[in-house]
């Protein structure tokens, strides 16, 4: 087994390890650990939410999460050798739940407090506590359905240089300063219109070993974890399980890899927002560089290489959905976010003829291992997505008869 270079204590918030991660981005969190190129080694992750959610029947917890706190990460990791320029290939080796903790949980987000894809439809909180069994995974909350899950992190990313950090904080403040009456992640939603960016927020930073005399400045500056960004970051791309290659850009010296948010499973989209089966976990992983990658490959975002390990479902009942409003009616041109959207309510609404609940069949879609595509999107006006869920997942048919 390669070492643990990086362990986490369950019954502590990742403040009060022995070394504490992050939960933000900044260039001058410093690195707890260093490797050089060719290594394995283990990395330890706590769940998203820093231990938030308990193993009960209560969506308490996840409705009064304090998203202050998310992504709790493990890292930061030097690699020596890297520098600003090159590329960083990691190689996933494995990844599994930790040793008496094989369970996971996926939830709806309070439409106040986070909210999902499907928000409007279903404002109010919900969960489902998920048991693995090896490679498959059910749920009490949801009877009637067993998968096998791809396991992978959520969120995996090098250090933003200081130059890339103030370009973040500056496109997406403009962003939100078109909204100024929603300034706030997790402050809610108004009608349709999500909270649109989620700025830098001190409340709760979590800045690893950072000295004192730099903590406030730092905290101030460091960007959420909250989206995907160019480098990498909260991808959730769920295919990026064993024997994953990806190929990160490098923005500062020793390039400061840092990940966590795992997932027993998720479906393409995570559209519950918590919609992944989340977790605590391992992962081990191999790295080494490419001198000068960036601009010898044109790279700007990570480049992934996903591996063979996925469950092999033959047969699949497929939803579609065009870019026209529910609500409404009203046509939309080739939007796709509405298209997405559509197929995910018909595939629920069907669900809903097999005795789930409407929040039963939303979490099933956000973390069953169901296919999303973008479809069609040059047949004006509407775009078409679809939505494949794998049918073999289910204890009774679904197809129509």
């Amino acid at each position: 087994m390669p070492q643990t270079l990086f362990k986490v204590d369950l019954t502590k918030p990742m403040s009060e390890q022995e070394l504490p991660g992050h939960n933000r981005w900044h260039p001058d969190i410093p690195a707890v650990v260093s490797v050089n190129p060719g290594d394995v080694f283990r990395i330890e992750c706590k769940d998203w939410t820093d231990g938030q959610i308990k193993d009960n029947d209560s969506p308490d917890d996840i409705r009064d999460v304090d998203l202050t706190v998310v992504h709790v990460l493990s890292g930061p990791i030097w690699v020596n050798g890297a520098e600003p320029g090159d590329i960083l290939v990691v190689d996933l080796v494995d990844i599994g739940a930790l040793q008496g903790d094989e369970w996971g949980f996926t939830g709806i987000f309070a439409r106040n407090n986070g909210g999902g894809f499907l928000t409007n439809h279903y404002p109010e909180a919900a969960k489902a506590i998920w048991d693995f069994q090896g490679i498959y995974t059910s749920s009490r909350h949801i009877p009637g359905v067993k998968f096998a899950g791809i396991t992978h992190p959520g969120l995996i990313g090098c250090a933003p240089s200081h130059e890339l950090l103030a370009q973040w904080n500056k496109r997406e403040a403009e962003l939100v300063n078109t909204a100024p009456d929603l300034r706030t992640y997790g402050s809610g939603l108004s009608g349709d219109q999500p909270v649109l960016a989620a700025l830098p927020n001190p409340n709760n930073a979590i800045l690893g070993q950072v000295p004192a005399s730099d903590f406030d400045r730092i905290a101030a500056e460091a960007a959420r974890t909250v989206p995907p960004r160019e480098h990498g970051g909260n991808c959730d791309i769920k295919n990026l399980s064993r024997g994953t290659r990806i190929y990160f850009p490098v923005y500062v010296e020793g390039a400061k890899l840092s990940m966590g948010d795992i997932h027993f499973s998720q479906g393409d989209g995570e559209i519950s927002f918590c919609g992944a089966i989340e977790m605590s976990g391992f992962i081990d992983l191999h790295v080494d560089i490419i001198k000068g990658g960036m601009d010898k490959y044109g790279m700007i975002n990570p480049i992934f290489k996903p591996g063979p390990v996925e469950p092999h479902y033959s047969e699949y009942l497929v939803f579609e959905g065009i870019s026209v409003d529910e609500y409404s009616g009203k046509q939309y041109y080739m939007d796709v976010h509405i298209a997405y959207r559509r197929a995910c309510l018909n595939a629920i609404e069907y669900l809903k003829k097999f005795g789930f609940t409407g929040e039963q069949a939303y979490l099933l879609l956000s973390c069953a291992p169901v296919e999303g595509r973008v479809s069609g999107i040059v047949d004006i006006p509407n775009a078409c997505c679809t939505l494949a869920i794998p049918t073999e997942i289910f204890d009774q048919p679904i197809l129509p008869v």
